[in-house]
């Protein structure tokens, strides 16, 4: 039997959604359900009716305007759940403890759960503060730099369905310039874009500011995030920058190991 011969499922439904999920998991971008059908050779009606049920259940997301279906949220979940247990957190922890030796600040990593983002590696720099972001703390990813940076990395698309409406925006902290709102957001995105790099000023824990850097599949989508948090009155505005050159070189550096990538 050649590589290109496909055994008959016993379960048909149940093989071809795993093959809409891996199709999807393979583009950059949402497909359209009749290119979904075409290139599994299925039926249109078939693939409406499983994509129907698989957004139901946030494995797939229906992108309205665009009339595409792109992962869903349940989808993203299993993936960071794979990475947690394995590769991106025992892979992870030593490269976060070189960079704190190196720079003397605390270092984290983050991934996001839902429009939220999930600590899953700390390492705690000597003699600095304790930090909320323990292992395991769940924090809104608009108002952090991990979050942030992970979310620059999305389809905008993606990030918009994220965030539907103003109900979906918290705070923390009182700052001058808040992102409370989509269009907010989306600009603060696209600077971050231009960057490479995210940042927060405060929005956390009053007093504190962290940069960070998106760890990226080998399809360019992101996973996680590395980042640096520090007290913003010992760290100048100024040295932003050749701070979130050290943390984007982990973030690469992890990119490497676990998926054999390096940003470019």
């Amino acid at each position: 039997m050649t590589n290109t011969e496909r055994v008959p499922s016993k379960v048909p439904a149940a093989d071809n959604t795993l093959r809409i999920l891996k199709l999807l998991s393979a583009k950059r971008g949402p497909l359209a359900a009749s290119t979904i059908a075409t290139s599994l050779g299925l039926p249109r009606s078939s693939v409406y009716h499983l994509l129907g049920v698989m957004e139901a259940s946030g494995f797939v997301m229906h992108l309205h305007e665009e009339q595409r279906y792109g992962l869903g949220i349940a989808a993203f979940e299993l993936s960071s759940a794979y990475s947690r247990q394995e590769p991106l957190s025992r892979l992870g922890r030593p490269l976060l403890a070189s960079l704190v030796d190196k720079i003397g600040e605390s270092s984290h990593l983050a991934v996001l759960h839902g429009r939220d983002v999930l600590y899953i590696v700390e390492e705690r720099a000597k003699h600095r503060p304790s930090l909320v972001t323990e292992v395991g703390v769940r924090l809104p990813s608009h108002l952090t730099a991990s979050g942030r940076a992970i979310l620059a990395a999305l389809p905008k698309s993606q990030v918009r369905a994220l965030y539907p409406n103003a109900a979906a925006f918290s705070s923390r902290t009182e700052v001058a310039e808040p992102i409370g709102k989509y269009s907010t957001l989306s600009a603060h995105l696209d600077q971050v874009r231009q960057r490479g790099y995210s940042t927060e000023h405060g929005e956390v824990t009053d007093g504190f500011g962290s940069v960070a850097a998106a760890v990226r599949d080998h399809l360019g989508w992101p996973v996680a995030a590395v980042a640096v948090t520090f007290l913003e009155d010992k760290v100048p505005v100024s040295q932003w920058p050749a701070l979130a050159q050290r943390v984007t070189k982990v973030a690469d550096e992890l990119s490497l190991r676990i998926y054999g990538r390096r940003e470019g």
